[in-house]
């Protein structure tokens, strides 16, 4: 299959079902709960999906993804190919269309001079966009007209979907934005927090951490939608907390990333207030392993290419954390039916799935501690390995949940049987997720020898995703510390896969690219894969118009929620 004949054919249309509404505002309130809290509503100041899906209700990309990983025109009026003309031949460039009548909630028109500068603003240098590889090949966004923008590429793009499209992009108001370019992104607290925005709602308080106070948007583009009046997204608490509160309590109406082990999750289903929606997709819960030295003793040069990692950058070692783990146990204990190990960062679609790796499901204690006596790390009598005076005891953070810490305590446990020594730190997920480039508690920032947490990627197509890893990635201080290569990892190789998987269209093509990237970053162990994860989530019987959709925010489709007789 040739990917420019995909292109070729026209975009999938794309009907969603009408909501039981009569008026927008009709039905009230509706409350959400992410207990992982929101620290803005910027998603290209941060990596963190806790961001993206909160912001996803307010500002909105050209394109994005539904339940099926097709690709639909969402701001623009068509989604772009060669069979349209909106993809050249020589596929370098690619016009979008803006919808007629797009207005901003302050009442202002949205323009194609939005959307350029959406481009400038990730790509301004010293902002620290965590989105960056959104708009990787891009030269210019050329304004032809008020509503048309034409993306210029300096590459031939067979893929020409990353820039405007899912939520990790959206259109951002210029008018709003203006003063907050580059260094200054940071700072721009009142649009950071309460940007105006296309989508069905606008935020009308913000507490960062904590809770964000939404109202529909008056110049919403159906007169109809949204049907709720008002909204809460209030963040913090724990995975059961928010799982309680609509499966057994009914307090709120949704509730997101339902990390809770299978039983617990069961027993709060039984209450029948609620239902448990699941679906697998990309994510992938890993652990990161730091190729930096993060020595405080370093100063601003620590976590950066700087200085290499007294005894991580040993790949004996980091194999051997890989090896030392019991994948299968993590899944039974952690996530039943809603996980299943892998050895792939890079889990889906099936095309892209490498096997190479499968040898990480087997736990091989006895060849881990093999392969660490073979490389010169002996045993000490306190039970930790050390080699040349260096020990090999580790700090190993993550997000504070019950199902994580549970994994750390297991993993820990592994580790110490090989020789290796592990403090545990866990960190309230609004902080660990936040991007504040002020903390030292950030899965970016990444002050610590290894951190575990999940991630996953807009869409079907990984050419984005997997340039995550290229060496510019690598989050340090002048990015303000966001980028999404949290190891640091730097391979001209695996640069070079990128940029040609940038301009490769056969999709078989595409596949062996994707995996070739996928199976270096595992075999130099740089990301250790533990369980490719379903989406868990739950709401209220009684909100109807819920569509779980793993390849996009789980809010995308929240103009069309409504209440129902539960």
């Amino acid at each position: 299959m040739n990917f420019k004949a995909t292109l070729l054919g026209a975009a999938a249309a794309f009907a969603m079902a009408p909501a039981a509404m009569a008026e927008r505002g009709a039905d009230g309130h509706v409350n959400i709960i992410y207990w992982q809290a929101p620290s803005g509503m910027n998603p290209y100041l941060s990596g963190g999906t806790k961001e993206l899906e909160a912001a996803s209700l307010v500002i909105e990309p050209l394109a994005r993804y539904n339940e099926e990983g097709t690709m639909v025109a969402w701001l623009a009026e068509s989604v772009p190919t060669v069979a349209n003309g909106g993809v050249s031949e020589d596929l370098t460039s690619i016009t979008w269309t803006l919808k007629e009548g797009l207005l901003w909630a302050d009442g202002s028109a949205v323009t194609s001079a939005d959307v350029r500068f959406s481009w400038q603003y990730c790509t301004a240098e010293g902002g620290g966009c965590a989105q960056t590889e959104k708009y990787n090949d891009v030269t210019d966004v050329e304004i032809v007209d008020d509503r048309t923008v034409t993306v210029h590429f300096g590459v031939s793009k067979p893929f020409p979907y990353g820039p405007f499209v899912g939520a990790q992009a959206p259109i951002i108001q210029a008018a709003q934005f203006a003063d907050c370019l580059g260094a200054k992104a940071p700072e721009c607290t009142d649009a950071n927090f309460k940007p105006q925005g296309t989508g069905p709602f606008t935020v009308t308080d913000f507490r960062s951490n904590d809770v964000v106070s939404l109202a529909a948007n008056p110049n919403y583009r159906d007169a109809s939608k949204p049907a709720f009046a008002t909204a809460t997204l209030k963040g913090g608490g724990s995975a059961t907390d928010a799982g309680r509160s609509v499966l057994a309590t009914g307090e709120f109406d949704y509730a997101w990333n339902l990390q809770l082990a299978p039983d617990v999750l069961a027993e709060m289903a039984s209450a029948g207030k609620g239902t448990v929606v699941s679906s697998f997709g990309t994510l992938v819960e890993r652990i990161m392993v730091n190729q930096t030295d993060v020595s405080a003793d370093l100063g601003d040069r620590r976590g950066t290419a700087d200085n290499a990692h007294p005894f991580l950058s040993d790949i004996n070692v980091r194999k051997a954390l890989s090896m030392a783990i019991d994948r299968d146990l993590l899944v039974e204990i952690g996530y039943g039916t809603a996980g299943r190990p892998t050895c792939n960062v890079l889990p889906a679609p099936a095309i892209y799935k490498s096997s190479a790796n499968d040898a990480c499901l087997v736990q091989d204690i006895a060849a881990a501690n093999a392969s660490l006596d073979a490389a010169g790390w002996a045993m000490g009598s306190d039970g930790v390995r050390a080699k040349d005076g260096v020990r090999l005891s580790m700090l190993f953070q993550s997000s504070t949940n019950a199902v994580r810490q549970d994994f750390q305590a297991l993993i820990k446990q592994w580790w110490a049987e090989i020789g290796v020594e592990t403090e545990l730190r866990n960190i309230d997920a609004s902080v660990f997720f936040g991007g504040d480039p002020a903390s030292n508690d950030t899965f970016q920032k990444f002050f610590a020898d290894v951190e575990m947490y999940a991630n996953n990627f807009d869409g079907t197509d990984p050419e984005s995703y997997m340039a995550n890893w290229k060496c510019e990635e690598a989050p340090r201080p002048e990015t303000q510390w966001q980028g999404n290569n949290m190891p640091r990892f730097c391979s001209d190789e695996y640069d070079a896969l990128v940029a040609e998987m940038a301009t490769t269209g056969d999709l078989n093509e595409r596949a062996r690219l994707a995996k070739a990237m996928n199976d270096m970053l595992m075999q130099e162990y740089v990301i250790i894969p533990l369980v490719d994860r379903g989406r868990v989530s739950a709401h209220a019987n009684t909100l109807g118009g819920v569509i779980l959709n793993t390849w996009d925010s789980e809010l995308w489709n929240a103009a069309d929620w409504h209440r129902v007789d539960g």
